[in-house]
């Protein structure tokens, strides 16, 4: 408020206070005048109140006795007209236009525009400044922290960790080749940024493009011109600012373009003036920026004011830190954290819950027989009595704060606080070298707390592998930020309108009602209802069942689990009068989705690379589990499974199947034949199966009839789903077609969808193999056997008429084909494949497998050694966080499982193959022990008892052999074997021994299983090869090929 000036002669004299301010020089405020104004008169002008006086002039103001200003009398200060402590020498009045400008008084205290604060750095390596420019960040409240030079090689994601606070983000981009360099970009979650790729390459500098999803769009582009001279910048810069400006209406552009902008005489920075200048920029940057004094790092803008520009002395590098602030074109709202309920579970709560449910569970008699209304009932009940013991509570999320920092990092960086006042106070080098030691303490102190912290949770959750691993991926892994992100509004309704419209999309495309194949089994056994499960049996299933669940469930998981004894009878009940009845209650058929990548590594911004994976409640996977006991046992009982799929199935893997198909394609070439090998791709199998197609499948090929096909019909009908990102739910949808994923029953019903398959394949001749969705299709090329290209052209054709039919898509784009030779010679014989050409690639990628022409895996070895590589460098940087034997496990789950990865197909290559593997396992051995380089390996494998590389090949195919003597062997792998037997009696009649078959050729038919593992086997020691059980087996095997791969040191 604004009030009438009093004359100073007509104010009450004060007492003066004796002692404050006597025989003191007094320094004249910042700002103050010297007189007042000949227009400040009494009662003329109002008195601008304290909180509006002007004080941002700079603090280097004029001093007392300096030109310009009368000095102070030494001695006593000048007299000070004062009432309620205003000093009228330091006020001045506001004229007119300044009051129409600002609006009136009781408006000068409106809000401005909020600003966003920039800053740029040139770390000249972040390695070492990680916690120093992450408290730079959160101590200066930035937007946006631009780094140039950030020297993070490539895939090293460790560091990002370190840098970015909570409820941030960044994006790095990282030198593409050679060392140094780099950019990095961390910014708040709460700005919508999207990284753009580059529509054109420039070889003079680095780029860093990402847009702020605001109204109108802001460009923000970061650059880092290495310090070299290139004529190209000019022209190179010249492109992308055309191509920014014409597509946006507001850019910034930060970087280090070490041009010295500060010398006039400078060609190149004549050369980029005139550019600005011709395309309207404005450089705000007037001050040097590297210690030498030059002018190198640089901020522009396009369409928007820079304000309060500061450039910080150099103290992380040799160049200044840039501080501006700019007022977006469209303020960003500000997301308040999302308010989360729980329930507070602990032994006390449980122990209620249990007594309380036992006392209502006495009086709870709803009639059984209708399942679905004994089911509502019950979860009424269970959320009733859950309510009461452990209500739900609103909790609004809070900044993380980092666990590890304690007293000694707070200390350290009160130190750094201290030194930094210091420096600024004296601006003695001395000073900002201390300084700088601090930094570098603070550094060292958080790291080291850091990585005690994480340490002690490794050590305490040593037998719990996942917490273990979670852990490790909390350190080594950074989730890049995704703008599919759950806070984005809006994401939830984007993946459920994805998901509806893709199956749609996909079945509109498609005809349907063809006529199946005759089954395999005309009139197959049937099951016509399903069995009651009893309490002892349920109960195991419980003790079994992982405790993960869904948001719908009425009752967290591992409440089932702990109260299950007092549970048990009523969940009983719903399960086997769903059995009894086929009829699966309506909370049991209703799914969350939770949007999954497909591949890791993918983009996350791109809706395409999700997948839907149903969550579906605790009791819906256990009354599946129960469901898919039986159907298995049926299966399996009646002989009715396919016997080339392996896709979930005991005793069924990638590497068994792998194993068939490499085996007949080696026969074959070893004949001295071409084999063709084509791998079908279906789009979004799962999720265009037709459940009346999938029904007529249950009873016509399978044979369930009756309560139990009522059973699988009322499972398939009526079910919903609906997306949840968060805490954010879509609206729900009705399940129209497919099975669920990530359900029990899901991919076993799926394998009877393409029952009809196999017996398209066995009509034209074709050898095939499926592992779930994926399908894999191969066949000799022998004329005089009638296998030909138009045979396997025809056979192509009707699969993909039935597939049409069945609803199925077949992606065209993933379709692969190869063809492989016997021999170098005949590799253009087989060049006219036809309408199959457009598939044709020289290697293609089978069951994680990559396959070439020659099958000699060097594409498939060179991606495992790459890999294994990168895990190894990842691994170095928490190495000292882990004990010896947890070091291990962590590097046989990283690194030693990569190597064993369908491992039985590197049996019989060359050693200068395999010398490539074993580098890589010799490097892990190196790094677990900390042997030096050049000592011998052998010791230290022999001593960690890993077998070399050829050794693990041979192992794991002779316990494939072992599973064929103990029957647990995969059927199409069986068929492969068989036992010696003697034309008369002989003392090997009795030794276990296995026939080998002959073969041509060493590269190809010494290689095929049916030729390689009978071999392998006869030469074991019969110790070895009757050992009673697998772990007794396994152990003696080992054992023994120690001894022949390290007959020095075993």
């Amino acid at each position: 408020m604004c009030r009438p000036s009093v004359h100073p002669s007509s104010r009450r004299k004060h007492r003066r206070r004796r002692g404050k301010t006597g025989s003191r020089r007094v320094r004249s405020r910042p700002g103050s005048l010297n007189k007042r104004l000949a227009r400040f008169g009494p009662a003329s002008d109002p008195v601008v109140p304290r909180c509006l006086l002007d004080y941002s002039v700079p603090c280097t103001g004029n001093l007392a006795g300096s030109e310009g200003e009368p000095a102070l009398r030494h001695g006593r200060s000048a007299r000070r007209s004062r009432q309620t402590g205003v000093c009228w020498e330091n006020l001045r009045s506001v004229t007119g236009t300044e009051l129409e400008e600002t609006g009136s008084v009781r408006d000068l205290g409106a809000a401005a525009p909020p600003q966003t604060r920039f800053g740029l750095v040139n770390a000249r390596s972040v390695l070492n400044k990680t916690f120093i420019l992450r408290d730079f960040f959160i101590q200066h409240n930035l937007g946006f922290l631009c780094i140039c030079e950030s020297w993070i090689p490539f895939g090293d994601s460790s560091t990002l960790l370190e840098l970015v606070p909570p409820g941030c983000s960044c994006f790095n981009i990282p030198r593409s080749r050679g060392r140094g360099g780099g950019l990095v970009v961390v910014f708040k979650s709460s700005f919508p940024c999207k990284q753009l790729t580059p529509t054109m390459s420039f070889s003079s500098f680095e780029l860093c493009l990402f847009e702020l999803c605001i109204s109108p769009r802001l460009l923000v582009v970061l650059i880092y011109r290495p310090p070299k001279t290139d004529s190209n910048f000019l022209n190179d810069f010249c492109d992308l600012v055309a191509d920014c400006i014409l597509k946006y209406d507001y850019v910034l552009f930060f970087g280090d373009f070490n041009i010295h902008i500060c010398c006039p005489d400078n060609v190149l920075a004549k050369g980029f003036f005139n550019l600005l200048e011709s395309f309207n920029l404005t450089q705000w940057v007037s001050s040097p920026t590297h210690a030498r004094g030059h002018t190198l790092d640089l901020v522009i803008s396009y369409g928007l004011p820079i304000m309060n520009l500061v450039t910080l002395p150099p103290v992380f590098s040799d160049h200044s830190p840039i501080l501006c602030d700019v007022t977006l074109p469209c303020p960003v709202p500000v997301c308040e954290a999302p308010a989360t309920r729980f329930r507070a579970l602990d032994a006390e709560t449980i122990s209620k819950f249990v007594d309380c449910m036992s006392v209502r569970l006495e009086t709870f008699n709803p009639d059984p027989s209708n399942v679905d209304h004994y089911s509502q009932h019950f979860d009424v009940l269970c959320n009733q009595v859950l309510d009461v013991v452990a209500p739900l509570k609103l909790c609004k999320s809070r900044p993380r704060r980092e666990p590890w920092l304690s007293d000694v990092t707070r200390a350290c960086r009160r130190a750094c606080r201290s030194s930094e006042r210091k420096w600024k106070k004296d601006g003695l080098q001395v000073s900002r070298e201390l300084f700088r030691a601090s930094l570098v303490a603070y550094q060292d102190a958080v790291r080291a707390a850091r990585m005690a912290y994480f340490a002690d949770i490794i050590e305490t959750n040593s037998n719990n592998p996942k917490i273990l691993f979670k852990t490790l991926n909390s350190v080594l892994v950074y989730q890049e930020p995704s703008s599919m992100s759950p806070t984005a509004a809006g994401n939830s309704e984007a993946f459920h309108k994805f998901f509806v419209d893709k199956v749609s999309g996909i079945r509109a495309v498609i005809s349907g009602n063809s006529v199946d194949p005759v089954p395999v089994h005309p009139s197959p056994p049937t099951l016509s209802s399903l069995n009651t499960v009893s309490y002892s049996e349920l109960s195991k299933l419980v003790a079994r069942q992982k405790p993960s669940g869904s948001p719908l469930d009425v009752l967290p998981p591992r409440l089932w689990k702990a109260a299950f004894p007092c549970l048990g009878p009523s969940l009983g009940q719903i399960i086997n009068g769903s059995l009894s009845t086929g009829v699966v209650p309506a909370a049991l058929k209703a799914a969350v989705i939770r949007p999954t990548l497909k591949k890791p590594g993918a983009d996350v911004s791109v809706i395409e690379n999700y997948r839907p994976i149903s969550t579906l409640p605790f009791t819906s996977k256990l009354l599946e589990k129960v469901v898919y006991q039986q159907l298995v046992s049926h299966l399996a009982d009646s002989d009715l499974f396919e016997v080339f799929q392996s896709g979930f199935r005991s005793g069924h893997s990638t590497e068994s199947a792998l194993l068939r198909v490499l085996n007949d394609i080696y026969l074959s070439l070893d004949q001295g034949t071409s084999v063709l090998l084509l791998l079908l791709d279906l789009t979004a199998a799962f999720d265009t199966v037709d459940h009346a197609i999938l029904l007529d499948r249950l009873e016509r090929w399978v044979g369930i009839k009756g309560s139990a096909l009522d059973w699988f019909r009322s499972y398939l009908q009526n079910r919903t789903f609906c997306v949840k990102l968060g805490d954010v739910f879509s609206s729900w949808e009705g399940l129209r077609w497919g099975v669920p994923q990530g359900s029990i029953l899901g991919p076993l019903l799926f394998a009877i969808y393409l029952l009809p398959l196999g017996s398209i394949f066995r009509k034209h001749g074709l050898s095939f193999h499926l592992y779930a969705d994926d399908c894999q299709i191969y066949s000799p090329l022998c004329q005089e056997k009638g296998h030909s290209i138009q045979s396997f052209v025809s056979c192509v054709n009707e699969v993909k008429s039935w597939l049409m039919s069945n609803y199925l898509h077949l992606n065209e784009g993933k379709t692969e084909l190869i063809v492989f030779h016997p021999n170098s010679r005949n590799v253009d014989r087989y060049a006219d494949l036809g309408p199959l050409s457009p598939y044709s690639k020289p290697v293609v990628t089978s069951l994680g497998v990559k396959l070439d022409v020659g099958l000699k895996f060097d594409a498939h070895i060179n991606s495992v050694i790459r890999s294994s590589f990168f895990h190894l460098r990842r691994l170095a940087k928490i190495k000292h966080m882990l004990s010896r034997a947890h070091l291990e496990r962590v590097l046989h789950a990283f690194v030693i499982s990569r190597l064993d990865y369908c491992n039985s197909l590197y049996a019989g290559l060359c050693q200068s193959t395999l010398r490539r593997l074993q580098v890589v396992q010799n490097s892990a051995a190196r790094f677990l022990t900390g042997t030096r380089k050049r000592d011998h390996i052998s010791p230290v494998l022999a001593s960690l008892h890993w077998l070399p590389i050829s050794y693990r090949s041979q192992f794991k195919i002779l316990v494939f052999v072992y599973h064929f003597f103990q029957g647990g062997c995969s059927p199409y792998l069986a068929t492969l074997l068989n036992r010696h037997s003697p034309s008369r009696a002989l003392r090997s009649s009795d030794q276990g021994l296995l026939a080998v078959p002959r073969s041509r050729c060493r590269t190809r038919g010494d290689r095929a299983f049916s030729v390689l593992a009978p071999s392998l086997w006869n030469q074991l020691p019969p110790s070895v090869r009757l050992s009673p059980s697998l772990p007794v087996f396994n152990s003696h095997l080992k054992t023994h090929l120690l001894c022949l791969a390290f007959p020095e040191h075993v």
